[in-house]
């Protein structure tokens, strides 16, 4: 059986005497606390989040600090061998579920996990800053699964003792395993932003019902009016597909900004932007933890009335979302690496919301 190629994580810079040909970051890293190891599926997040652990205090050891191999056979299957020694240490596993290879990213943790297991990790969190299949909390229909509980129960089952995630869209899958599961905020991140451009006659608003929530706490962390919601409609035979039916809220003449957890194809988004824009709003953007930007996602924005698309970089963003004239991109590495410093700390995750 042949391999087809390799996915490696690049090289961690450091300031050295010794001249080097290359000078990248590395997606792992061995701390003298803990270690960083990082799957295919966000290794720039990963890096990134290495830095800022740096900045926090931790000090890399580079000599101890061994490159993992992701391998790809011919028939797709993938070989991994972590890199560094990992005898009772504690690993935190950097694995995003990534579209368009959701599959795959998740099969990917799993056998890092156990190799770390394997390998005589001390304690293992499995960090999935998008965590795939989440929409999938429930049986919809008669002779489906609950695919969120699946993935979630083989995170546990392989030996992970904990989770850490950004933003789910369905908070209660963290109750499907017996294994503490924290999230941060995204919120954190995207209301940072959203201050830091001193707009002001602007409002939030939830594209549909189930975010009302998540418009209202953005409305209470930058102190701004009620928040406006669009009511939505889903076409049972139309594949992501919905119509705004109804809509709530007073945005004419202010500046409106729709917020989610996640973009995937954008149509519900750039729906009740229409509507918004419809009753006089003077502006319309859209914030959101997770940029999927599936199928049809950048052409409708593109084509939308939407001025500006702000989301983070839990998953791998790539060229064309990057360089899109509307999209604008934030990191949450630096609020991944704090909370990365408080569970190793024991300190407490809740200093990162509000009213906590």
């Amino acid at each position: 059986m042949g391999v087809a190629g390799a996915e490696r994580g690049a090289l961690y810079t450091t300031e050295s005497k010794e001249p080097r040909k290359e000078q990248e970051q590395r997606s792992e890293c061995v701390f003298n606390e803990f270690v960083i190891l990082s799957g295919s599926g966000n290794p720039k997040l990963a890096s990134d989040t290495i830095l800022e652990l740096v900045k926090l205090g931790y000090k890399p050891d580079i000599e101890a600090t061994r490159e993992s191999k992701i391998e790809k056979f011919a028939d797709g299957e993938s070989k991994i061998e972590l890199g560094p020694n990992l005898r009772r240490k504690g690993v935190f596993i950097i694995q995003s579920t990534s579209p368009p290879n959701v599959d795959s990213h998740f099969i990917e943790l799993f056998n890092m996990i156990d190799a770390a297991k394997r390998a005589w990790a001390e304690e293992i969190i499995a960090v999935v800053p998008y965590f795939g299949y989440a929409r999938q909390d429930r049986k919809g229909r008669s002779r489906q699964p609950v695919s969120a509980k699946v993935m979630a129960e083989t995170i546990q089952e392989r030996g992970a003792r904990s989770i850490l995630s950004f933003d789910l869209h369905a908070p209660q899958i963290t109750s499907f395993v017996d294994i503490p599961w924290d999230t941060l905020p995204g919120s954190k991140v995207l209301s940072e932003e959203i201050a830091s451009r001193g707009w002001e006659n602007y409002i939030f608003a939830s594209p549909d019902r189930g975010g009302f929530e998540r418009a209202l706490e953005y409305s209470e962390l930058l102190h701004t009016d009620e928040p406006a919601i669009a009511f939505k409609r889903r076409d049972p035979k139309k594949k992501n597909h919905s119509e705004v039916i109804q809509f709530q809220g007073d945005v004419s003449e202010k500046h409106v900004i729709f917020v989610d957890d996640m973009i995937d194809t954008a149509g519900t988004i750039v729906n009740a932007s229409n509507e918004a824009k419809a009753r006089k709003a003077e502006s319309v953007r859209a914030a959101a933890t997770h940029g999927l930007f599936s199928g049809p996602a950048l052409e409708r924005i593109a084509n939308s009335v939407l001025q500006e698309v702000i989301v983070t970089d839990t998953v791998k963003i790539n060229d064309e979302v990057s360089n899109h004239p509307k999209i604008t991109v934030v990191s949450v590495a630096p609020l991944l690496a704090e909370g990365i410093h408080r569970i190793y700390t024991g300190d407490s995750l809740s200093a990162f919301y509000p009213n906590s």
